[in-house]
């Protein structure tokens, strides 16, 4: 795998790669991308291969701009249009019927189709340079903790042989998956949280709209029971648990929990959602490398700024 970087001569050649039918990891503001050229379906049939990826679960594909939802949409909403002049670029993904030209493998053989525009200047540099569509889920084995740095893909993928390069573009803003919002129906559902939360879509919207069960709507990515998850057992704890010294578990809580001592690794993020998943994954993959044989993570709170976090770590302890 090559490292490249974000210069012009670098993303000149990613772009000739992608072209060329080949997978290239690349940033995003929310995790690192593995990115295919979406109207390739044996380029897009490599991502499900080198991820092991279910073939029925579908792909979200970043556009380069607004204007492009018309190649890949069958129509866009009024909901759909306001959320993507107020977000794009930006971690919001958009589920939309589909156009007729749009492959079935990219899909998941469903009729609706996950479309945003990233909020990351590398990833729109590479895009506008491409001129079409990128399929790019998460750039890790599937159901494993996503990738936030160029280095958590190596490593997911270094000896594999499966993917061609990794732009490096630093870590990820964000740091956790878009939100998803489906906008098929009268009354748009959120299918994912993510840091763009219930009260923002609101007030763009000028309705609240539905939180999805995990059996409605669109299949789409991430919202299967088992996701985001390390290699070592990780379990969700309240803080007294944290009390009690366990030196066969590693432990990650929030700043304000003072460390007793005696656990294998003793991990802090910061008490505020938009900087605790900014260093989430990375945290979680220190300490899936440390030898532990659990992961106690502390609870996050049940508010609503925590959706996204509490989401992705339920998952990951399913």
């Amino acid at each position: 795998m090559i490292r490249l970087s974000a210069s012009e001569q670098d993303l000149a050649r990613a772009a000739e790669m992608l072209e060329r039918g080949e997978l290239v990891a690349l940033p995003t503001e929310t995790v690192y991308g593995l990115a295919a050229n979406a109207a390739d379906p044996e380029a897009v049939r490599r991502i499900f291969t080198a991820k092991g990826r279910p073939a029925d679960h579908p792909l979200i594909v970043h556009l380069p701009d607004i204007e492009s939802l018309a190649v890949w949409a069958r129509e866009t909403p009024e909901s759909a249009r306001k959320l993507a002049e107020a977000f794009w670029p930006g971690p919001l993904t958009l589920i939309l019927e589909k156009n007729d030209t749009v492959s079935d493998v990219v899909t998941g053989g469903q009729d609706t189709v996950g479309l945003r525009v990233p909020g990351h200047p590398v990833a729109l540099k590479l895009l506008q340079r491409l001129g079409k569509g990128i399929a790019a889920p998460s750039a890790n084995r599937f159901g494993h903790i996503s990738p936030t740095t160029a280095d958590h893909v190596i490593r997911e993928f270094e000896y594999e042989g499966t993917v061609a390069a990794v732009i490096d573009g630093g870590p990820c803003e964000v740091g956790v998956e878009s939100t998803i919002v489906d906008c098929t129906g009268p009354i748009p559902r959120v299918l994912r949280p993510g840091m763009i939360g219930i009260e923002r879509l609101t007030m763009v919207l000028g309705m609240k709209p539905e939180m999805a069960g995990e059996q409605d709507g669109p299949r789409a990515s991430g919202r299967l029971a088992s996701h985001y998850a390390p290699d070592t057992r990780l379990e969700l704890v309240d803080p007294e648990a944290l009390a009690r010294p366990d030196p066969d578990a590693a432990v990650l809580a929030l700043a304000s929990t003072p460390d007793p001592g005696g656990f294998k690794a003793w991990k802090m993020l910061p008490g505020d959602p938009v900087n605790y998943a900014r260093g989430l994954y990375a945290a979680l993959r220190e300490l899936d490398a440390c030898g532990a044989e659990r992961i106690l993570v502390q609870r996050p709170p049940g508010t609503a700024l925590w959706a996204a976090v509490r989401d992705r770590l339920e998952r990951a302890a399913t």
